[in-house]
């Protein structure tokens, strides 16, 4: 017995060490090998194939300086900090492997006065200040001999953008020549200087738009005015964002630029907000003008709605009201995955895009050219005028009727286009009453203009969205200070789109799949669908007491105001006053029956909200309950048998 019980403990302690032995060997392996496994649906701890495709691809080799403090006291600052370090080296490393020799990483703690931290100001990386005065360093410098992009501080709350920084630095770094962008605007996206009596009231000038930062990371940005009459050949993609009074010229120079083989992206807009807070800060977010390439659009065969915008039960918002009660919002859009074409490359992995007042394209393109659809609505849309879309979410509501067709929000035209000025380079406009008989008759008589292009020289490529707001920082950033400074993330996928555009027609195709996981939105569709139903169903009942109301109360101000003479204009007789009762009496309970039945409406998609959310909190303990109870009364069956 003893002898029995001297093998199970020798058996028990050879099998533990081999356990042991085995899992050292396997996490050996694994950390050679850098091997993860990522179980979350868009991937989002897997390297993306762009950055796959431009690690393979290096010939040259790329050296990655890695500064991160090791040495420091473990205040919980510097302990959270340690943590997220260890995840960027684990990133450079599976970098590292996937280069296969083309890329060298060199690690250094920058402790005080020593070479690492000599080589660390050198590379322009400065440590950030920790409460108990120590300095944390935390970034990294991507040369290719004397050509070097810096990461300063890589900040833990930007982890889903770490890949795309790092990648589009060494895409920088190996191809350090940046193609030309210019950008025409009516708006203040380069920002603008402070009012010197504003300075004096303590307020600073608006710094440029990040589209515009990020832009100018990645390309050389040329400003591009409305008036001008050419543009400059060495400029590849011309970005227009609400050209709000542009020239007729300007429009030509857009045109021959196209006709040169240039690519244009259009942001244009129905009712821009950003345009009204500009000409008037005082007057809020009051809907401005529109703005369009009415010329350009028609020769291409394109309507722009300019002066109407698109209202969406399915994709609307709600904007924070008073304390319980949110504002619907019909014109402003959280278009998810059912509204954004999953099989282009410019919006594949963006998942929602904001969308602000904007208008729809209708039409069908010229002969020669093709359209795709890059952005749309959902069927549970119709369009509303321009000045009124921003006043009364609810006045729009009340009388929405779902048009049952998907409007387009934002395409690309490929092919050859045509120009849109066949006369050539149109004349500076002058009064009829200045010309003369003979500069009439000449005009008459005009012939084309033989330097003017036709048809363009290769097939190009025209994007046109029909919201310009969509770019604005306050749109797209949500920014918030934080131990490191102020930081800001991204609330949805607009830049993300807007910068994949100017990727797609200038840049590095690669870096779109790259940069389009930064953002993640997991709405709830479902319920924004059935919601919107809803909201149908209710509203022949909404619209039927509203217009018994009016009608009651139209029958309450005629009676009021019937008189028998002057001298008795507010006396009723006493069948009128009984009349007039009545009907006082109808507009109170039309006005109960209204509460009612928008209590019902809101108490519906409550429990429709609640029912969801339960469901994904409790389905999954249900479902390991479930098992647990199934494996132990098979468990159970099994003993019993024995």
């Amino acid at each position: 017995m003893q002898k029995k019980t001297l093998e199970t403990i020798l058996y028990s302690t050879v099998g533990v060490i081999a356990m042991a032995l085995i899992l050292i060997v396997l996490n050996a392996v694994a950390g050679a090998t850098r091997l993860r496994l990522d179980l979350t649906k868009e991937k989002a701890y897997t390297l993306s194939e762009g950055t796959r495709a431009i690690l393979t691809s290096l010939d040259t080799p790329v050296k990655i300086r890695f500064y991160v403090s090791r040495s420091v006291q473990s205040t919980p600052e510097a302990v959270f900090l340690k943590n997220y370090a260890r995840k960027v080296e684990d990133l450079l490393a599976e970098y590292k492997q996937i280069a296969r020799g083309k890329l060298v990483l060199e690690k250094y703690d920058p402790k005080p006065d020593s070479d690492a931290e000599d080589s660390a100001r050198l590379d322009g990386i400065e440590g950030i200040p920790l409460p108990n005065g120590e300095r944390f360093y935390l970034g990294l410098a991507v040369s290719v001999l004397d050509v070097k992009e810096t990461l300063p501080f890589l900040p833990p709350n930007e982890e889903r953008l770490l890949e795309y920084k790092l990648t589009s630095a060494i895409s920088r770094v190996v191809n350090p020549e940046k193609p030309v962008i210019g950008v025409m605007s009516s708006l203040p996206v380069f920002g603008m200087p402070s009012n010197p009596m504003l300075m004096q009231m303590g307020q600073r000038g608006q710094e440029p738009w990040a589209f515009i930062t990020e832009l100018q990371n990645n390309f050389t940005v040329r400003r591009i005015e409305l008036n001008t009459d050419t543009i400059d050949n060495a400029i590849k993609v011309l970005v227009v964002i609400h050209p709000r009074g542009i020239t007729e010229s300007a429009e030509y120079a857009i045109d021959q630029f196209l006709m040169r083989g240039g690519k244009l992206i259009a942001f244009l807009d129905a009712a821009s907000l950003v345009d009204s807070q500009q000409a008037n800060p005082m007057m809020g977010r009051m809907p401005g003008g529109g703005s369009t390439l009415g010329r350009l659009l028609q020769a291409w065969g394109i309507h722009f709605e300019q002066n109407q915008c698109v209202a969406d039960l399915r994709y609307k918002m709600q904007l924070g009201g008073r304390p319980g009660a949110p504002q619907e919002a019909p014109t402003y859009l959280s278009i998810t995955a059912e509204g954004i074409n999953a099989d282009d490359i410019v919006t594949s992995q963006i998942d929602n895009i904001w969308y602000f007042s904007g208008g729809a394209f209708s039409g069908t393109p010229v002969e020669g050219l093709k359209q795709t659809v890059l952005l749309k609505s959902s069927p549970d849309s119709q369009l509303v005028d321009g000045f009124l879309a921003t006043l009364s979410g609810d006045s729009i509501l009340k009388e929405f009727k779902a048009s049952g067709k998907e409007y387009a929000l934002a395409v690309r035209l490929t092919g050859k286009f045509k120009t849109a000025f066949p006369n050539g380079k149109p004349a500076e406009k002058k009064d009829d009453a200045s010309q003369s008989d003979a500069d009439k008759q000449d005009k008459a008589e005009a012939k084309p203009d033989a330097a003017t292009l036709k048809e363009s020289q290769r097939e190009t490529t025209v994007i046109l969205v029909g919201d310009s707001d969509m770019l604005f920082d306050n749109f797209t950033l949500r920014r918030f200070q934080s131990p490191f400074g102020t930081l800001a993330m991204a609330m949805n996928g607009n830049l993300n789109f807007a910068q994949n555009a100017v990727e797609q027609l200038a840049g590095d195709l690669r870096l779109i799949a790259v940069r389009s996981r930064a953002t993640l939105n997991r709405p709830f569709t479902r319920v924004k669908k059935i919601e919107a139903a809803a909201r149908l169903r209710y509203q022949d009942e909404l619209a039927r007491l509203e217009q018994s109301k009016a009608e009651a109360q139209q029958r309450i101000n005629e009676l009021q105001a019937q008189k028998k003479d002057k001298s008795q204009r507010f006396i009723l007789s006493p069948e009128q006053e009984q009349e007039l009762l009545r009907f006082q009496k109808t507009v109170a309970e039309t006005n109960k029956k209204l509460r009612q039945v928008q209590k019902d409406l809101r108490r519906d998609v409550d429990a429709l909200q609640t029912r969801v959310i339960w469901l994904n909190i409790a389905a999954m303990p249900l479902a390991v309950t479930l098992c647990g109870v199934i494996l132990a009364a098979i468990k159970r069956k099994r003993t019993a048998a024995r």
